[in-house]
């Protein structure tokens, strides 16, 4: 019997160090890639041709004629075309002049011992070097598939997809349940709290300012915007990793699986006031959701979704549900039965309690299971 292997998809992000003259050929490549993309993408929309090889039989000779480029390259961007009509066929899509364009090993090779890659240009190959950390250097080992050439703020990187082993999941003895929220980013069942105030914070400190420099509109306005730019997503996506981190390793520690809500369309859901609303949709909840997901399959750590709904209203000791319940946003207590606490660490007790129905099956004996069986077959 053959084993099945698992993979954890992760991205190497290198960052590439070319000349003035091999960053201009970079540069042209990337925007006449991407000007065939428009043109292919102008043919599909006029005949109604939205697959990747019917589309090949009317693009290909010609784009290759009028843009010089490569036949794998040629190729790539058909795939791109064709892959941004699959989500829906009911407009042209078009594409930013300085987007990225994938490249696979026929024209982009790399010599890690030298840390440098040979990526195809409109002026030739090109041998550049790059910079990464030795975690990315180590993920390059198993990398597979396309990689992604990115120009991001002046700078050129790549972005390599690589296959990394996913060990088997690990025998839990107990669940872990985390509440999500806005105030407190997350809590554990366990009482532990990662606040949200920092975060919260910087997003209003950056609000405040977009808002001041915009109503300005000078040219150094302008300028201090473009610079602000990405600042507060960096912030905020490197204190989900951290919070994440500190999760999973904490799962894995203490054998416990992990128990999230799923929040899939909460946004939808949830009413706001209009002065709350900026508040609701700038939450990073999917992000934060997405990283335990993968730090913990990393290490075999299983990971459940649970309905979220009524949680945080609840009683962990009676099991009454009432809205009365939760009086504030940080303090909860029961009108039934007066069980109190913090209302995130009760809210992540009940999903841990849903997270162990899902998770921790009860053990049946094989006489009592087959007892089971003939009573469900009427013997």
């Amino acid at each position: 019997m053959c084993a099945i292997l698992h993979f954890v998809k992760l991205i190497a992000q290198l960052k590439l160090l070319p000349t003035p003259e091999q960053a201009d050929a970079l540069l042209r490549t990337l925007e006449t890639t991407n000007a065939a993309c428009n043109s292919m993408s102008q043919v599909a929309w006029d005949a109604k041709t939205f697959g990747k090889f019917d589309l090949q039989k009317l693009c290909y000779a010609p784009v290759r004629e009028r843009f010089g480029l490569a036949a794998q390259v040629t190729i790539r961007a058909l795939a791109k075309v064709a892959d941004a009509y699959k989500l829906d066929t009911k407009r042209l899509r078009t594409f930013r002049p300085h987007a990225a364009i994938a490249y696979d090993d026929r024209i982009l090779s790399y010599a890690i011992p030298d840390s440098s890659v040979s990526i195809w240009t409109l002026e030739g190959r090109q041998r550049i070097p790059f910079v990464c950390g030795t975690r990315q250097r180590e993920l390059l080992a198993t990398r597979q598939g396309e990689t992604d050439l990115a120009f991001v703020r002046g700078e050129w990187y790549l972005f390599a997809v690589c296959d990394v082993d996913e060990p088997d999941p690990q025998d839990v003895d107990d669940v872990i349940g985390i509440d999500l929220g806005r105030t407190n980013i997350a809590t554990d069942s366990d009482g532990t709290i990662h606040s949200g105030s920092t975060v919260k914070s910087v997003r209003y400190r950056h609000r405040r300012l977009r808002n001041r420099l915009q109503k300005k509109g000078t040219l150094a306005a302008k300028r201090r915007l473009r610079k602000l730019a990405g600042q507060e997503y960096r912030f905020a996506k490197d204190v989900n990793h951290t919070i994440s981190k500190r999760i999973v390793r904490e799962a894995q520690r203490t054998k416990r699986a992990i128990a999230l809500e799923d929040l899939k369309g909460i946004r939808m859901r949830v009413r706001a006031r209009k002065s709350q609303r900026t508040v609701l949709h700038s939450w990073s909840f999917f992000q934060l959701q997405a990283y335990i997901a993968y730090k913990a399959r990393q290490v075999g750590v299983p990971v459940v979704l649970v309905n979220p709904r009524n949680t945080s209203r609840t009683c962990p000791t009676c099991g009454h549900s009432a809205k009365a319940n939760r009086a504030t946003q940080a303090s909860f207590t029961c009108v039934q039965c007066g069980c109190a606490g913090h209302a995130d660490t009760i809210a992540a007790g009940n999903i841990r309690v849903l997270g162990r129905a899902a998770v921790m099956q009860p053990y049946i004996s094989e006489s009592a299971g087959r007892s089971s069986q003939r009573q469900a077959v009427g013997l």
